[in-house]
């Protein structure tokens, strides 16, 4: 009613159809996780890529910590997220569900933001069109898995209704779930929370409350949001120039070779001709970094000041950059797949860079930095300048 947020999708089939897309969705990864994304051979020598060589790839070039973040959302987070709807999705069509799904369930809204296979496979489209120039170059069958993966997934989560799988939890009479509907319909209006991870409203009596539908911890407000959004922007900000200035990758052909930076990896795609992905590349990782820092810092200052100019479009914009920043992880993507793949010795190799290192930091960051910012303190601070 205030922010125009839809708070709740009903479908015909809120947990048979939902069932269905992921017990696909999961074979999907599955079979892509098994099977080759691409080959490259060049002069006799032929090398294969999965999901998990591009974290060896990069491991083996030292680089440890792009190694886990690759690995984990590219495989560890996607693979939990649809082995939770499953448990919770199967449990509730058992006699006894079991006694933790309601747990399962509420982390299922942690590890969506952290699943990223869809950016991974745009990540695969640029270092495709970057290897054309430089090896012979082939479509794995793992490729067009993924590739019908993701509106596989997108139809999964679209179908879920998560609310009547909460109510339907509730009940089934799910151990520990003692939500007190009488109560909070009664309660006052300052003795009601909503839940963070589930929705609920429930009715506080005191500090240290949790959740009785999910078991998460109830804040009125994230603790600390405005200064802990300040630190993880400020620390984003700094890694920025870093990301920018330090080469991410270096291409060596024939002995000689030159270290590029993000924009430089644009620029080369943009003097190959190929202006849409030169486009994608430096709006991903140039642009979207810098508006969701800029962004940011326009809601906290604007917070810390009271001020209650368009609030409704702060709201929205928030939601923007709660968004956006994940796709920042194509370049991270891309170079994963390269440095596995182009290894041939004298005659062309790829290594990482520095640069991706502070880069990765920034998207992380810039997405942390997101999720600890809360918009309701944007209509409090405009309440309080109005009282």
């Amino acid at each position: 009613m205030r922010c125009d947020t839809v708070l709740r999708h009903t479908h015909h089939d809120p947990l048979g159809l939902p069932l269905a897309l992921n017990v696909t969705a999961t074979l999907l990864f599955l079979i892509g996780a098994g099977m080759t994304l691409l080959s490259v051979s060049s002069a006799g020598q032929r090398h294969l890529a999965d999901l998990f060589t591009g974290p060896a790839g990069l491991e083996k070039q030292g680089m440890w910590e792009l190694s886990a973040v690759v690995l984990f959302t590219t495989v560890g987070a996607p693979i939990a997220k649809l082995g939770c709807m499953l448990y919770v999705l199967i449990g509730l069509r058992m006699a006894r569900p079991p006694r933790h799904i309601r747990t399962v369930f509420a982390w299922v809204e942690h590890l969506r933001p952290w699943s990223m296979i869809e950016v991974y496979l745009l990540g695969v489209f640029v270092a495709y069109v970057k290897l054309g120039a430089l090896v012979q170059i082939d479509i794995g069958p793992a490729l067009y898995a993924l590739g019908a993966l993701i509106p596989t997934m997108i139809a999964a989560d679209a179908m879920l209704d998560t609310q009547f799988v909460w109510e339907e939890m509730e009940r089934r009479g799910i151990p520990d779930m003692l939500v007190d509907h009488a109560a909070v319909a009664t309660a006052d209006g300052n003795n009601i929370i909503g839940c963070e991870t589930c929705g609920q409203v429930c009715h506080i009596e005191g500090s240290g409350q949790r959740c009785p539908r999910c078991g998460f911890s109830l804040h009125a407000r994230k603790p600390n949001s405005l200064a802990r959004t300040w630190a993880l922007g400020v620390a984003a900000a700094v890694l920025y120039i870093p990301a920018n200035v330090y080469p991410v990758l270096t291409v060596i052909q024939l002995g000689a070779g030159q270290p590029s930076t993000i924009l430089g990896g644009a620029q080369e795609l943009l003097d190959g001709g190929q202006w849409p992905l030169a486009l994608l590349v430096f709006f991903a990782s140039v642009m979207v970094p810098m508006m969701k820092l800029v962004g940011l810092t326009f809601l906290l200052v604007t917070t810390q000041t009271r001020s209650g100019f368009r609030l409704h479009d702060r709201t929205v914009l928030y939601r923007i950059v709660d968004a956006i920043g994940r796709w920042s992880m194509i370049d991270i993507f891309m170079e994963s797949i390269l440095v596995a793949l182009v290894q041939f010795g004298s005659l062309v190799t790829i290594d990482p860079g520095v640069g991706a290192i502070a880069f990765a930091g920034v998207v992380i960051l810039t997405m942390f930095a997101a999720q600890s910012f809360d918009p309701r303190l944007m209509w409090d601070a405009a309440r309080m300048r109005a009282a």
